[in-house]
């Protein structure tokens, strides 16, 4: 009897163990994704235009088809490719890291430098003459590749928030990084593109008068929606990219623009009595995201004069990413 529980004990010891290191990744995971705000916001904003000109009755097929391709590409690629640096040059991951906040850059500027005009695509837009299939498989092919260069900052991102510890730990976080947020943006995208079709049901079958208010004002208001949600996007793009740069600066042994920042926004945050803690986070958000802004900017001429060029002399890889 004494031995059934001694055994007992030790199972419960184990489970505790166990259920500790479950809450310790869980709590690892949640604290490495919301570090990826800003790429999850924009591969939210930026999937829902390649349901453009589908029957309703394709787009959560052409969503999943999307969503499948981003999982395989931050489960099989990405996170083995993560851990391997991690394990073997580590001292890859922040310039890794500063490049890809320096695309979050490049890609929020360019969204702001368009609303001015100041930069405008030269590529001809061409006419799509596929049928329906191929249209399909090129746009979900074009979607999956944008989708690899984001997941790629989230996973960067995500292993440079973990703190040190066992290769089965940060294994199990990333897996659980990969799939919530490819979960979570994925979903919301589903929830995006079926918002009209969900207003359009409910302002024309609805029993109630409120009930087609409702439905007519989804309608209605998706529009203004989907522009809020690329300004958000476009906003922690910059907030996000200006901040891994300034990090990244700091750790690579250029501190000044980090001791600026905290200086400004310690001393805006002395002049207000209550939220000093809040007010700090604001300028200091604030203050990356315009050093995101003004890096990005000075990024677009060498995109266009440079990069752009390169990526000319591979038109089946441009043609799939314009899908």
């Amino acid at each position: 009897m004494s031995g059934l529980l001694a055994l007992l004990d030790d199972v419960a010891a184990i489970a505790k163990v166990a259920a500790a290191s479950i809450d310790d990744v869980t709590a690892q995971a949640v604290k490495a994704g919301s570090k990826a705000a800003g790429a999850v916001i924009d591969d939210a904003a930026v999937t829902p235009k390649y349901m453009q000109g589908f029957p309703a009755a394709r787009e959560l097929p052409i969503v999943r088809r999307i969503a499948t391709g981003s999982l395989r590409n931050k489960l099989l690629i990405l996170l083995p490719a993560g851990l391997a640096l991690s394990a073997f040059a580590p001292w890859v991951i922040p310039p890794l890291l500063m490049l890809g906040g320096a695309y979050l850059c490049f890609e929020g500027a360019e969204k702001v430098a368009h609303l001015f005009h100041a930069h405008q695509q030269t590529r001809a837009k061409v006419p799509e003459t596929l049928d329906a299939a191929h249209l399909e498989e090129k746009r979900v092919r074009g979607a999956i590749k944008t989708d690899f260069i984001l997941s790629a900052e989230i996973m960067t991102i995500a292993l440079a928030a973990l703190p040190a510890g066992g290769f089965l730990t940060q294994a199990a976080t990333l897996v659980l990084v990969a799939v919530g947020i490819t979960a979570l943006v994925y979903g919301a995208v589903a929830l995006i593109v079926k918002a009209d079709d969900v207003g359009l049901a409910l302002a024309t079958h609805g029993r109630l008068d409120m009930t087609r208010a409702a439905g007519r004002a989804i309608v209605k208001g998706m529009p203004a929606f989907l522009k809020g949600l690329t300004a958000v996007g476009t906003l922690a793009m910059l907030w996000v990219g200006g901040s891994i740069i300034v990090h990244g600066a700091e750790q690579m042994g250029l501190a000044a623009p980090a001791h600026v920042i905290h200086d400004i926004a310690a001393a805006v945050a002395n002049t207000v009595e209550a939220a000093q803690g809040a007010v700090a986070w604001i300028v200091t958000a604030l203050l990356d995201g315009v050093i995101g802004l003004a890096l990005g900017l000075a990024l677009i001429p060498l995109v266009d004069r440079v990069l752009a060029p390169i990526g000319a002399l591979f038109p089946e890889w441009k043609a799939g990413a314009e899908g």
